[in-house]
Order: C-alpha cells, then sequence, then structure tokens
C-alpha cells in the first residue's frame, strides 16, 4: 500500500506501508523520484534524476505542507500497529 499524502504541480508525495521506520516521504514526477527524511529535520535522502531546482521546489513544498505529512504517517502507522496487535 502506497498512500498518497499530496499531489502538486505534477509531484506525488507518499510513503510505503512497509518500510524503514524513520518519517520519511517519497517524492516521484515525470522526471524522476526522490526520498526525503522528516525527522530529525527535513532533509535530503535519495535522488534519481531530479533536478536542484526540481529538489528545492520539492523540500518548500513538504515545509509549506510538513504538519499534513507528519500526521498522515502518525496516523497511518497508528492505524497499522492497532491492526497488527
Amino acid at each position: 500500500m502506497t498512500p498518497t499524502i499530496l499531489q502538486e504541480d505534477g509531484y506525488r508525495y507518499f510513503f510505503f506501508s512497509r518500510e524503514e521506520p524513520r518519517m520519511h516521504v517519497h517524492v516521484v514526477c515525470a522526471e524522476g523520484e526522490a526520498k526525503f527524511w522528516l525527522e530529525p529535520q527535513i532533509d535530503l535522502a535519495k535522488n534519481y534524476r531530479l533536478s536542484r531546482r526540481q529538489l528545492k521546489h520539492i523540500e518548500q513544498v513538504i515545509e509549506a505542507n510538513y504538519a499534513t505529512f507528519v500526521n498522515a504517517w502518525k496516523t497511518h502507522f497508528r492505524n497499522r500497529s492497532d491492526r497488527d496487535h
């Protein structure tokens, strides 16, 4: 399962349900994809074919929607752990 948190300017922001526990978000568009850590601060983890300009734009979107990403992560993984127990 890959919940989409946001779609904006041709970018899809999402996370995978079964991945590492450190809070992060994946971003994909026609030109490539990236992964950004949300903790302990917003930081680029991986980049595949995106330009510096695109990465800067993505980072600004993440900053502007930070609470949305964190709340979606916490809600999704809290609900998963409730079902798993």
